[in-house]
């Protein structure tokens, strides 16, 4: 575990993303912290992780443009490799199949998916130089059973999951270990609409979870302990999905 290194979270500023990050920074982690437009959120995660004592930069970019995110990220990892990439970032496009238009698919696979390939290649040429890192994906349950009006939002998923277990074979001999955590129903605003007393009977631990759950797993799999796992996706769903 190399804290004086720094972890590069993306979609950090809310939610599951926020909760990652000042997990981290409590564990002893300083964090570079990317959100796309939330300026005033990511200013309050900013705090609160300087609160700590940790240090916390902020990078607002569009995780999907990789001309922005050569822009914002080149000369930091010129200088210093991060320990971590924790991708995070993401959006949802609801709609039907039949009803889905190109832009709800392409926005949806690009922040998800085609940003994890523009920010994977960005820094694992500076892991590979200071001879290990980890990188972790937020995927999701939807990207393992699939959901009704969510095309986009499984194949995404997926295919983070396909990436990454793909990555983890490249990268294990190198020393860089590349994960997936999936989480279940979690209580942030993406979830705030649904319908919680229809869905939760269906969950054996019958409640939703907590953002701090999924940050929890994503602070084991960064630190020693989890030194010899790699390719896996952990499931954080309450048993929703076995």
């Amino acid at each position: 575990m190399e804290k004086n290194r720094p972890v590069l979270i993306t979609g950090g500023s809310r939610g599951i993303g926020a909760a990652i990050a000042l997990g981290l920074a409590k564990a002893g982690y300083d964090i570079w912290l990317n959100y796309h437009t939330n300026t005033q959120r990511a200013e309050e995660v900013k705090s609160r992780i300087e609160s700590l004592g940790r240090a916390c930069l902020l990078l607002p970019f569009d995780v999907s443009d990789e001309a922005a995110a050569k822009e914002a990220l080149s000369p930091l990892l010129a200088e210093q490799a991060p320990y971590a990439l924790v991708h995070n970032a993401g959006i949802t496009r609801d709609a039907l199949a039949a009803n889905m238009t190109r832009e709800q698919w392409d926005s949806v696979i690009g922040i998800h998916l085609t940003a994890y390939y523009i920010l994977t290649r960005l820094v694992l040429k500076p892991m590979l130089l200071a001879r290990g890192g980890r990188i972790v994906a937020i995927a999701s349950i939807s990207g393992e059973v699939g959901e009704v009006g969510q095309m986009n939002y499984s194949a995404a998923k997926a295919g983070l999951i396909g990436a990454s277990k793909a990555l983890a074979r490249e990268m294990g001999r190198c020393g860089v270990l590349v994960n997936v955590v999936s989480p279940g129903l979690i209580e942030t605003d993406m979830t705030s609409g649904l319908p919680m007393d229809k869905i939760k009977p269906l969950i054996p631990l019958r409640r939703a979870g907590k953002p701090e759950e999924v940050a929890g797993v994503v602070e084991f799999l960064l630190g020693e302990g989890a030194g010899y796992i790699t390719g896996q996706v952990i499931g954080v769903n309450g048993g929703l999905y076995m």
